[in-house]
């Protein structure tokens, strides 16, 4: 018996004594000279499989920022629709080893990276066509300020994607941003909303059609809204101190899952390119109302023997000797995130722009903030032992009541 390789279809041939099989295989070499061979192809040219992580839907995406509560979700979701993956990273490799998890093998590489490094940037984004910067800072810190991130780092990473021919850029920058914001606690404002706004100019400056997103306050697992609120540093005693008991803020925190489809419709969509989308959640609330609600979630009100109160900043100053001490001593990661900054630009009211799209334009289904907190609440409650599902409590406590949106001037 003999076996052939041919270039054909596999052809079976019998008789009485002899049967032989020639099995069909294809050429690798790109000097073939068959006319369906196409030399040079793009990667929108090779996609391949039916869709899923083993699959390869022809985008191969730098996401810079990929180990925070965006980068995370986003990674999913990519890697769910057969995205190849690159993503920078500094520090140690085992902190994101998780991630490659989002793909099949080969789909997710690292790449070290350092952010006043152009050269491993250009490493990074060299062979992707689409490049995500989710790169923020909460606080500043010793060796990075706002600008150094916000600003400088987000022009450097527009700047080289332009110049290495990266296809779509997507800008994450923050809602409520402004060059000059207006002061609540700090004499100069939040230097977060400040450097942001100065990073989305730059940002289009180097790369005019990239696409900017400002998320509100995003709340998921791992994040910085519901586990600020909810930790025992933020609270004196089982008092909340809000400016002006929250009275005057209004927020419309936003699903973190919500944000990542809005990007990944975008990176899909071709029309997005030099747009700017808002990522606001559903609903506006007061931040007093959502306070108040979020520790009912929690069991620790006065319903069940908690001495909770929301107090002004004059009425608990010993709340301002605590953030000076968290700044002063835990300047690298404040504990429950208490720090002046943050108290800042915790009172900053979200106001969507009109003339500006949302994630609905890109046909995000927005998740109802009342239905899905509760869940991202829930292994935080106290009376842990009790059962819901046996009637040891009341009803579902009942969510805060919507206001009408605020209203401001957009020049």
């Amino acid at each position: 018996m003999s076996v052939r390789v041919f270039n054909t279809n596999v052809k079976v041939l019998r008789n009485r004594n002899l049967s032989f099989a020639g099995c069909s295989t294809s050429h690798y070499s790109t000097e073939s000279s068959e006319p369906h061979v196409i030399k040079n192809p793009s990667l929108s040219q090779l996609k391949r499989g039916t869709g899923g992580r083993s699959s390869f839907n022809g985008v191969v995406a730098t996401v810079f920022g990929a180990t925070g509560l965006l980068g995370a979700n986003l990674i999913n979701k990519l890697g769910k629709i057969g995205t190849q993956l690159i993503i920078p990273y500094r520090g140690d490799a085992y902190f994101i080893r998780e991630l490659k998890l989002a793909g099949d093998l080969g789909q997710v590489l690292f790449q070290p990276y350092h952010l006043n490094d152009e050269d491993s940037i250009r490493k990074a984004v060299k062979y992707s066509n689409v490049v995500i910067n989710l790169v923020g800072r909460d606080w500043e810190t010793k060796n990075f300020k706002f600008n150094d991130v916000h600003v400088d780092g987000a022009k450097r990473i527009a700047r080289i994607s332009r110049e290495m021919g990266v296809e779509r850029l997507i800008h994450v920058s923050a809602l409520n941003v402004d060059p000059l914001p207006a002061p609540i606690y700090l004499k100069k404002g939040s230097g977060f909303l400040a450097s942001k706004k100065v990073g989305e100019q730059v940002v289009r400056d180097e790369f005019p059609d990239a696409t900017i997103f400002r998320p509100s306050d995003m709340y998921g697992q791992g994040d910085r809204f519901l586990l600020m609120y909810s930790h025992a540093w933020r609270r004196s005693q089982q008092q909340i101190v809000l400016w002006k008991k929250g009275e005057q803020t209004v927020k419309q925190p936003v699903a973190v899952a919500d944000v990542a489809y809005g990007i990944v419709n975008a990176m899909l969509d071709k029309s997005t390119s030099g747009k700017i989308y808002q990522a606001a959640g559903p609903t506006p609330y007061l931040l007093s109302d959502l306070i108040d609600w979020i520790f009912a979630v929690l069991r620790r009100d006065r319903k069940f023997n908690f001495d909770y109160k929301r107090t002004d900043i004059m009425g608990n100053p010993q709340y301002l000797l605590k953030m000076w001490l968290t700044d002063k001593l835990c300047p690298s990661w404040p504990p429950g995130y208490v720090t002046a900054e943050r108290f800042e630009r915790e009172f900053v009211s979200d106001v969507l722009d009109e003339r500006l799209p949302t994630l609905e334009d890109l046909g995000v289904k927005l998740t109802k903030t009342e239905e899905n907190i509760p869940y991202e609440l829930k292994f935080l409650r106290a009376f842990q032992s009790y059962m819901d599902t046996i009637g040891e409590f009341e009803t579902p406590v009942p969510p805060p009541a919507y206001i009408a949106p605020p209203k401001r001037v957009f020049t």
